[in-house]
């Protein structure tokens, strides 16, 4: 929907602990403006699936209800987040024929078509085609190649598929709340669109984003996506070990975690004592164990290094560990344990900072921390499309291909005269 105040635009998170939704207007430069906010518990998803379609219905309705009365606005298409179905990052040389005219756009958006095409496999989706870099006539190295002059256009794609089960899940859920799906981002380059400056992108970066049930990474280069991963591990799991190792509730397990929780120990921990509630038992006065501060370490630990060591091998075996750089940056709800950024840096051997979201004007205070990156990001995503003017960017949206033989035709005499 678009007014003089801009186009609106609508975001939402789905997460394994909480559903976010923003509302927010982005002009014909990009800029955002927030002006909806709405936050939910997750019920119903779990390591980033849909496990339970009317919880997660329910969730999606409160968070997007309780935004759109913010923002005094009817939402009817939201872009999601993916952070489910195995995403794969698959790289794919194209080039296509241009009998020696300029390049214009419709060149570039054939070819981004034919990675597509070239891409898609049974029971995968393609859910994004990002240009790399391009090439005439085999001269590489091209930014943006368009008014050059050539025979044949080259191009380097990066391809993100995910599996179809999952996302026909997710859809399924978006249709039950009566909102349409506008486009569809891998979790962890939404949050790289939201957190990272521009100057990171070009220089290389790994964004880690560690969510409730997955931590997801996605490796920037030369300015565009060019690998992504998830792990199947996430900020629950470190929750489920302290509920298990203490005998307590998940919610109590959650509460230690946040107040108490390190992912390294300290000097103090073996003398610095918490209590405990056992599961079952009302109150503290019921039935309760005071533990040293170092048993609770001694459990999120292992798990965090786990995360860690997990990503550090996927580097590792993608080739983008040591061609990327030295830097990482961490952001998602489980990235503000504290501990984290410093083993994050051992293990990984980088430097490590905190990613928050960054150029988005009317966040509120709660929301512009790093759990809330993802959210921020499908915005920063969204409005590209909003300002796509110059270069076309690594977020553009392929247009769905015509499925009428008269709709192809008339499309192929709009492209070719």
């Amino acid at each position: 929907m678009s007014s003089a105040k801009g186009t609106l635009i609508a975001a939402l998170d789905v997460g394994s602990t909480k559903v976010c939704c923003f509302v927010a207007r982005a002009d014909e430069t990009g800029a955002i403006k927030v002006e909806g906010i709405g936050h939910q518990v997750s019920e119903g998803i779990k390591s980033g699936a849909v496990v339970d379609l009317a919880s997660v219905e329910a969730s999606v309705r409160a968070a997007a209800d309780a935004a759109e009365r913010m923002a005094g606005e009817t939402m009817r298409r939201v872009f999601v987040n993916v952070s489910t179905g195995s995403p794969r990052s698959d790289a794919i040389h194209i080039e296509v024929k241009i009998a020696g005219h300029q390049v214009g756009d419709n060149d570039i958006r054939r070819a981004l078509e034919e990675a597509r095409r070239q891409a898609e496999q049974p029971e995968r989706e393609v859910l994004h085609t990002i240009p790399i870099t391009y090439s005439i006539d085999g001269s590489r190295g091209i930014d943006d190649p368009r008014g050059m002059y050539g025979d044949r256009l080259g191009v380097d794609v990066h391809v993100v598929t995910a599996t179809t089960g999952p996302l026909r899940n997710l859809q399924l859920c978006m249709d039950r709340g009566h909102l349409g799906i506008a486009g569809a981002c891998s979790s962890a380059y939404a949050s790289g669109l939201a957190c990272l400056v521009e100057d990171e992108r070009d220089m290389g970066v790994t964004l880690i984003d560690m969510g409730g049930g997955t931590t997801s990474i996605a490796v920037f280069m030369e300015g565009a996506l060019v690998y992504t991963d998830v792990v199947p591990i996430g900020g629950q799991h470190v929750t489920n070990d302290i509920a298990r190792g203490l005998l307590t509730s998940h919610i109590d397990a959650e509460r230690l975690k946040t107040l108490f929780g390190s992912a390294i120990r300290s000097a103090s921990d073996d003398h610095e004592m918490i209590t405990v509630v056992q599961v079952g038992e009302a109150s503290q006065e019921d039935q309760s164990q005071t533990i040293p501060r170092a048993m609770l370490t001694g459990i999120i630990q292992p798990r965090v290094e786990e995360i860690f060591e997990s990503v550090h091998e996927r580097l590792i075996s993608s080739g983008f560990d040591q061609a990327v750089g030295k830097r990482v940056v961490l952001t998602g709800g489980a990235s503000q344990l504290q501990g984290v950024r410093e083993l994050a840096s051992r293990i990984l051997n980088k430097q490590v900072r905190l990613g928050k979201p960054i150029e988005i004007e009317g966040l509120a205070e709660a929301t512009v921390g790093p759990a809330f990156a993802t959210c921020a990001g499908l915005l920063a995503y969204a409005a590209q499309g909003v300002a796509q003017k110059g270069p076309l960017t690594a977020a553009m949206l392929v247009p769905e291909e015509p499925r009428s033989t008269m709709a192809r035709v008339g499309r192929w005499f709009r492209e070719n005269f």
